[in-house]
């Protein structure tokens, strides 16, 4: 995948606040924006792909009360 210069024009104080917290992590305030967008973008798609699952699978909330806790009631293997 290549990449693109994207240009923006933003208010200094915003941009302060970048640079604060690309410090923090040790990163370039470039490096923090893409990671930023990355990661709304993922957790975007992931919303939109369990919604999707919901659908196709019916919502987890409106199955009957019947199911079974998973830390619960489940014995480990004797070794």
């Amino acid at each position: 995948m290549g990449s693109t210069v994207l240009s923006l024009r933003i208010d200094g104080e915003l941009l302060d606040r970048l640079r604060q917290h690309a410090a923090k992590r040790g990163m370039s305030v470039q490096d923090y924006v893409a990671r930023t967008l990355i990661r709304d973008d993922f957790d975007e798609r992931f919303k939109a792909a369990v919604e999707e699952t919901e659908k196709f699978y019916g919502d987890a909330r409106e199955s009957d009360s019947r199911r079974v806790d998973s830390r619960r009631g489940v014995t480990p293997p004797v070794t």
